[in-house]
């Protein structure tokens, strides 16, 4: 314990405050090299219908000639401002290797002269994929913060809808940009109720007269309005699966046989190890516990490095009175988590294990 306290805390918080500033010059000083041509061309204009200065870059470090995972981390930790470390934990990887994948991207900028100028109309398609992902892993980190003291940081949430509307706007006919809108509105509206008296709300808990109607409504809309679509891309699939929750009067009255079948069909798109281990969860809930176990067992492999991966495993086996294996099981999440709510959280139910 400092011998000032508050003394302590007010040169740390100057400091702080010191770093981000200089970060954030650095940051607009680099910029303008995303998107300014060599000083031998004329300036490119700006395309009107990209009228954001932050989607413009998005789109700008998209290039088609990364790999899309290539384009997604070096825009997030270029663009986006993540961390190494939290962009190594969207991907499931190590720090050192996602610094290693973005070293390697920036090589290939360089040594390859990949011209970096704002794309016209024309050269969006290729670029979109990337750009959602980008978003979307924006607002991952802000609904589920990777480290620190704070469960979320909405200022992040909010930048990400702000992001995906102007996707959307720019481009209403492409039902994945309205997917991703959807998604982000109606995972979001749930924020106001997932914190109550210093601790994390789970789903099952939460007061849904809390979450933000507008939010729902508009999330609501957009996937009514697309799934009519004979082919739903999985941005669209993962909102459908957020408004069978919002539908829902209560958690207990939420239509898990729906939810696992949307699940079905976002694997059988993705091969995602995530929506698997979300599907499991779901066929926990739905009472088909023994599948359960069996679908996240068969991650061990995949997901062992993934907190939420054990807390899953964790809670399936409390689930079938396998008590010991769901406390070694919870220990292991807990010593991966590194937001420390929900590491109190985690301790919390291994208490009462």
């Amino acid at each position: 314990m400092p011998r000032e306290p508050a003394g302590w805390l007010l040169a740390v918080a100057r400091r702080r405050a010191i770093d981000r500033l200089r970060r954030a010059g650095t940051e607009w000083r680099k910029a303008p090299l995303l998107v300014v041509p060599e000083a031998s061309e004329p300036a490119a204009p700006v395309p009107e219908d990209i009228p954001d200065e932050r989607l413009r870059l998005l789109c700008t470090a998209c290039h088609p000639a990364l790999s899309r995972e290539a384009q997604v981390a070096l825009t997030l930790r270029v663009v986006g401002g993540l961390t190494t470390t939290e962009i190594a934990r969207a991907f499931l990887v190590s720090e050192a290797t996602m610094g290693q994948r973005i070293s390697r991207a920036k090589r290939k900028i360089r040594d390859a002269a990949i011209p970096y100028t704002v794309p016209d109309a024309d050269e969006l398609p290729p670029r979109l994929a990337g750009v959602r992902a980008v978003i979307y892993l924006i607002f991952t980190e802000g609904h589920t913060a990777s480290t620190g003291a704070r469960l979320q940081r909405v200022e992040l949430q909010y930048e990400a809808i702000r992001l995906a509307t102007l996707l959307y706007d720019r481009l209403p006919t492409d039902a994945e940009n309205a997917g991703l809108l959807a998604l982000l509105l109606l995972t979001a509206a749930r924020s106001p109720a997932r914190w109550r008296r210093g601790r994390p709300v789970p789903l099952a808990e939460q007061d849904r007269g809390l979450w933000n109607a507008d939010h729902v409504a508009r999330g609501r809309a957009l996937v009514a309005e697309q799934m009519s679509r004979p082919v739903v891309g999985p941005y669209l699939v993962q909102a459908a699966i957020a408004a069978v929750h919002a539908e829902a009067p209560s958690y207990a009255a939420t239509d898990w046989r729906r939810i696992v079948g949307l699940y079905d069909v976002l694997i059988d798109a993705t091969q995602d190890p995530v929506a698997r281990l979300n599907r499991a969860v779901a066929r926990m809930e739905q009472g088909d516990v023994a599948m359960a176990l069996s679908d996240v067992e068969a991650l061990a492999g995949t997901l062992a490095g993934f907190s939420h991966f054990h807390a899953a495993h964790g809670e399936i086996l409390a689930r079938l009175d396998r008590t010991a294996d769901a406390a070694i099981a919870l220990d292991i999440a807990i010593e991966l988590t590194d937001n420390e709510p929900l590491r109190r959280q985690l301790v919390g139910r291994r208490a009462q294990l």
